[in-house]
């Protein structure tokens, strides 16, 4: 049995109206959602010993979210991940994107979903937020009606992603919540056990897109079809840390595609999902220069995402799975 609550989480700056937040609350978990951006801003779950602990990273106050961070949380569009020179053709015409990381168009852009505020509706069992994404928005062609419905039952968070377009456009969307199952604010993630069941991966250049070629997970760093403890594990292959899709075996039912345990704790996420790819990003970015949740602060490595998705530039790459 699923509890949902409704209230306010903040007033937006210059008289832009309020940021609703809706508590999801099952016997096992309990899970705080805002409008802006659909951000996942809290994640409660029990250890081993019925101790509760919010393990994603974030803001306890709306002023965090509004200011420039890492995507805590936020469901990610129109495309999530890179695509490279933010140029694509669409039936042939050349479209132009913001470059916002690097020489590349990251995260949808200058403002994509994670910063628009989406019209909310009560479920009995969670909440489906709302939004029209205008014809040009951000370079995109078309204009595109996005859903996001999130919902509880006992430990399990479901999110559904469903998109309309009048026009061909690129798709992918994601959620970016940054997890640390220690509870967030512990110092690192060094003691988690990951797995992640996929073959291949997709080898990237020094800005993070795609070469082109899914390459064999066997005899690399990247294999994780078994459980590894990712501190040992970066030592050992001299790893800085993942940020790289993993090539998942595209289903129309959910398939199991990740864990993340922590021995210490006994807590657990599975991902389970549709999408034809995961990266896998272990924080590399986080430099503990924001105060977060409890005057937290959130050095490398102090969280991990799991982000289901597309495969990053894959409007540029006629072999990666179709992404519009």
């Amino acid at each position: 049995m699923t509890k949902v609550t409704r209230g306010k989480f903040g007033d937006l700056p210059h008289g832009e109206g309020a940021v609703e937040k809706f508590l999801l609350k099952s016997s096992t978990v309990e899970v705080e959602i805002i409008s802006l951006g659909c951000i996942i801003t809290a994640l409660k779950t029990k250890s081993r010993d019925g101790e509760f602990s919010d393990i994603v990273l974030g803001f306890d106050h709306l002023e965090g979210y509004i200011k420039k961070h890492p995507y805590f949380g936020a469901v990610i569009g129109r495309v999530a991940n890179r695509i490279a020179k933010g140029k694509f053709v669409v039936e042939g015409k050349e479209y132009h994107l913001a470059i916002n990381n690097g020489p590349n168009s990251l995260h949808g852009g200058l403002k994509g979903f994670d910063k628009a505020v989406w019209a909310p509706e009560v479920l009995s069992d969670g909440v489906r937020f709302f939004r029209v994404s205008p014809d040009g928005e951000e370079g995109y062609p078309g204009e595109l009606k996005v859903w996001v419905t999130y919902t509880l039952n006992h430990g399990e968070l479901t999110i559904n992603y469903r998109a309309q377009s009048n026009k061909t456009t690129p798709v992918s969307l994601t959620n970016h919540a940054y997890f640390n199952l220690a509870g967030q604010g512990s110092p690192n993630i060094y003691d988690h056990k990951f797995t992640i069941e996929a073959d291949s991966y997709l080898p990237v250049d020094e800005t993070q897109i795609p070469s082109g070629e899914a390459a064999s997970v066997r005899d690399t760093a990247f294999d994780l079809r078994e459980p590894v403890v990712l501190g040992s594990h970066l030592q050992k292959f001299q790893l800085d840390g993942f940020d790289h899709n993993f090539c998942l075996k595209q289903a129309k039912e959910p398939q199991f595609c990740a864990r993340a345990y922590h021995p210490p704790s006994g807590r657990t996420i599975e991902v389970y999902t549709t999408q034809p790819g995961i990266q896998f990003y272990t924080g590399n970015f986080l430099d503990g220069s924001l105060k977060g949740k409890g005057d937290s602060v959130y050095p490398k490595h102090s969280g991990f995402c799991l982000e289901t998705q597309n495969w990053p530039d894959a409007v540029n790459k006629p072999q990666f799975p179709n992404a519009l």
